[in-house]
């Protein structure tokens, strides 16, 4: 904690898919622990879903946090550059990566359109290559700091059968193990955070294929948020190269 007495004062997040559900969350309890936050997301404006970038940075900056609002696709590289450029150009650096852009689809693969399977794949994992491999000089740069992949339990339902959607999250979890130990020497900590239970977002109202979830295993979105908290104040020093549950970690 900073003399301040928040955890992230003086800290630069960049929080990618934060116009609604869970990034939006993350992104609220960032800044109120004192981190200046890049809401960063294809939706600038209103569309089929609720939330965009702006209105994640206009709860924020009502709230007294510090918010820049950034127009990303994370599938497109020359876009994520553009984001992070100028969050750099606005709050100096960045120290804090959330990688929670996502698309769902929970289809049985046979029934999979190739398209959907693409689709997963580009955004949950070629997503996080790109927002993680544009904010790494930066937060080199500062010494140090913390990258946390958003990811699911489902990784390891193997007893539920396959779909795009899990094994493109199991994929970005190898890819953030892996990239733990390459950073350690930069005292950065690398992490995969998902629920430990179903967290409704509006991505998953839209897109969980009418799955029934029975009201014990849904999970408020602000245990995420607390969770993400937590990883974000981490360095090499601290938590590193795990998957973490989110209820799990804050008890």
């Amino acid at each position: 904690m900073t003399d301040g007495g928040r955890a992230l004062e003086g800290r630069v997040a960049f929080v990618a898919g934060a116009s609604r559900g869970i990034g939006a969350t993350v992104a609220k309890a960032l800044a109120a622990e004192g981190a200046s936050v890049a809401v960063a997301a294809r939706s600038e404006s209103a569309g089929r879903l609720p939330g965009t970038i702006h209105s994640v940075a206009d709860s924020i900056t009502e709230s007294g946090g510090r918010a820049l609002p950034v127009s990303c696709d994370v599938t497109d590289e020359s876009s994520v550059q553009a984001a992070v450029a100028a969050t750099v150009s606005q709050f100096g650096g960045v120290d804090i990566l959330v990688a929670n852009a996502g698309v769902l689809w929970l289809g049985p693969i046979e029934s999979t359109p190739l398209k959907r399977w693409q689709l997963c794949l580009d955004v949950n994992l070629t997503g996080v290559f790109l927002v993680t491999k544009a904010v790494i000089p930066h937060v080199r740069a500062r010494g140090g700091g913390s990258l946390i992949a958003v990811t699911t339990t489902g990784v390891t339902m193997t007893d539920q059968g396959a779909n795009a959607y899990w094994v493109s999250k199991a994929a970005a979890e190898r890819l953030y193990l892996g990239l733990a130990a390459d950073l350690r020497p930069d005292n950065i900590a690398v992490n995969c955070l998902s629920p430990s239970r179903v967290v409704l977002t509006e991505g998953w109202e839209a897109g969980g294929a009418g799955m029934e979830i029975p009201p014990e295993m849904i999970e408020p979105p602000e245990a995420m948020a607390r969770a993400a908290v937590l990883l974000a104040a981490q360095d090499a020093g601290g938590v590193t190269g795990t998957i973490q549950r989110s209820e799990e970690l804050v008890g």
